[in-house]
């Protein structure tokens, strides 16, 4: 697995967020780049500052309303692109 910042890190699960809103779903595809406690760390972070909110039990969505979703750095896009 790469090093990856804090701030890549929340946002790589952001994106996956985006991309799959299940979080069973976004666990699977992210656990081949960070590991699952750092997904989760993440995912929790991302709730507690409000840029993400749970909808239901296993769905989660990004609250663009509350906050912008940070832009993809270059070197995250590949990343994914390809989950």
């Amino acid at each position: 697995m790469a090093e990856f910042s804090l701030e890549e890190k929340i946002i790589l699960v952001q994106y996956g967020i985006k991309k799959f809103e299940n979080e069973e779903i976004v666990v699977e595809k992210l656990k081949n780049i960070l590991s699952e406690k750092d997904i989760q760390r993440n995912i929790d972070t991302l709730i507690g500052t409000q840029r993400v909110r749970r909808i239901g039990p296993e769905i989660l969505q990004n609250n663009e309303s509350h906050t912008e979703l940070t832009e993809l750095p270059s070197n995250l896009k590949p990343l994914i692109d390809n989950l």
